[in-house]
């Protein structure tokens, strides 16, 4: 910006000096116009250095595990689950349950979850990121307004004439424009684009490991109610046993050790109630935590065992399918498309930098003269910078760059078997835990057939009082082991959802 003032004498030959700079100007304007057109071609034509990223292809496997991938569940408890490859997750999964409180829950966590909301804000915040990326595509624009007081001392040119106060205005605009003449900015852009993709999958995940959280805590505080209700009834009955015990003991019927016997059975079964109601509270607790209200301030509605629906009909996804709607492998696919144009960024610090830039500008004594012509000065040129030497630093920074891709795309690797592994595992715990379901359920019949057995023969004067006490408390163990079981195998069916990824394209 000059700061010269308009009645400044002009030197000798000032006058050959600037006929000399118009020439000069024109010289550099064609040169600018001539930078900027071949700039425009090759950014026109798409060329941008590194790599260009192309999705992972999808597996060609086309099962979880070795062989082939279990086809159905044994029926349990009048419930066969039924695997449906290829089928539809829905997204609101949850409400296969057929529980109206756990989808009140559900609704609840949704709307208030802290960790649902931070990562909707981190979404929206690459979500602007990218939206200001955009903005180095356009012309930087800037407006300057300036005044000053000086005083001028021509000696400083080698003239004797006396020194002059005057007073200086300036109005000017300058434009630049950086030509991304070899993609660098580009893939900028494309990594920003990337960021969002990867918020996008995160958000996708905590949704989703909030969902199985809720559904997982729900189903067992349900548990956990059973076991306590299941096991009070069996102290019950123990503590009728050990009563009998003692009056036989006291009449010389059985030894002083069977009543020690069934007193350590009963403090081992009224010990299991604190730790039964400790976790029940802990689990009331987190559900608080998961719906976003302090534990003190809500609770969630109780839900039964009994009132839970087991799933029939289980989709399983092929491994081709998962791997496009798992949130954490399209996470790690993103982080890889971001690390792939970083490598392009990294590569343009190399190159040449354009940059066109324009001025102009007003100069006067007086805010009143502020717009004649002989006050305006303007400039336009091109400029061109490259690093000749950097210590290796963009140059390593490049390589680095590589390296950081290639980490990606192993992480990537990696996320697919993980998530393969966790399908699988589902897969292979619920084939199982029907089988274990089944076997309960035998045990769990035989102990209330032996009990009615033992209270005809108790009827008929066969049997004691004590056999029949024996035979309840033999039913009552087997139930709270069914309760377990029934509880496992829910839990289990959260989790084939949960890896199969929770079915949010489905989503209406």
């Amino acid at each position: 910006m000059s700061t010269s003032a308009q009645n400044r004498h002009q030197p000798p030959g000032a006058a050959a000096i600037a006929g000399g700079r118009e020439v000069i100007d024109r010289q550099c304007l064609t040169a600018t116009w001539l930078c900027g057109v071949a700039a425009l071609l090759c950014a026109v034509s798409g060329c941008a250095v590194g790599p260009n990223f192309h999705r992972p292809p999808a597996p060609a496997a086309t099962h979880y595990s070795h062989g082939e991938d279990p086809a159905a569940t044994a029926s349990a408890q009048g419930t066969a689950q039924q695997f449906n490859p290829g089928a539809a997750v829905a997204a609101d999964w949850w409400a296969l349950f057929r529980s109206p409180q756990l989808d009140a829950v559900i609704k609840e966590a949704i709307g208030n979850n802290p960790g649902l909301a931070a990562a909707a804000a981190n979404l929206h915040a690459s979500q602007n990121d990218l939206r200001s990326g955009y903005g180095i595509f356009y012309p930087t624009i800037n407006a300057d307004a300036a005044a000053s007081r000086e005083r001028f001392a021509p000696v400083s040119l080698g003239e004797k004439a006396p020194s002059s106060v005057f007073n200086l205005f300036t109005l000017s605009a300058s434009v630049s424009y950086a030509l991304d003449v070899f993609g660098g900015q580009r893939r900028l852009v494309e990594g920003l684009r990337a960021e969002v993709d990867v918020a996008h999958a995160n958000a996708r995940a905590t949704y989703l490991a909030l969902a199985a959280n809720v559904v997982n805590t729900v189903v067992a505080a349900a548990a956990y109610r059973a076991e306590i209700e299941a096991t009070q009834q069996l102290i019950e009955l123990q503590k009728e046993q050990v009563g009998l015990a003692k009056v036989q003991e006291e009449a010389g019927t059985v030894p002083y050790a069977n009543v020690l016997t069934l007193q350590s059975q009963l403090a081992s079964y009224e010990a299991t109630i604190p730790q039964l109601k400790l976790k029940l509270d802990q689990s009331e607790d987190l559900l608080a935590a998961l719906a976003g209200h302090p534990p003190a301030e809500w609770q969630a509605p109780p839900v039964r065992l009994a009132d839970l629906t087991l799933p029939g009909a289980l989709p399983v996804s092929l491994p081709s399918d998962l791997v496009r709607q798992r949130p954490d492998i399209l996470a790690a696919e993103a982080t890889a498309h971001a690390a792939s144009a970083n490598i392009g960024v990294a590569t343009a610090a190399l190159l040449p930098g354009i940059t066109l830039n324009g001025s102009y500008e007003r100069l006067t004594n007086t805010t009143a003269s502020l717009f004649p012509s002989n006050g305006k000065a303007w400039s336009v040129g091109a400029s061109a910078t490259a690093p000749l030497f950097e210590g290796g630093t963009l140059w390593f920074k490049r390589k680095a760059a590589i390296n950081q891709y290639d980490q990606a795309m192993a992480l990537y690797r990696q996320t697919v078997l993980g998530a393969f592994e966790q399908v699988a595992d589902a897969l292979h715990a619920l084939d199982h835990d029907a089988a274990a379901l089944l076997a309960q359920d035998q045990a769990l019949a035989a102990a209330a057939e032996a009990l009615r057995l033992v209270q005809i023969d108790y009827e008929a004067g066969i049997a004691t009082y004590l056999n029949v006490l024996i035979a309840d408390t033999q039913f009552h163990q087997a139930t709270i082991a069914d309760l377990q079981a029934i509880a496992v195998r829910y839990q289990d069916t959260v989790a084939l959802f949960a890896a199969l990824g929770g079915g949010w394209w489905n989503a209406q």
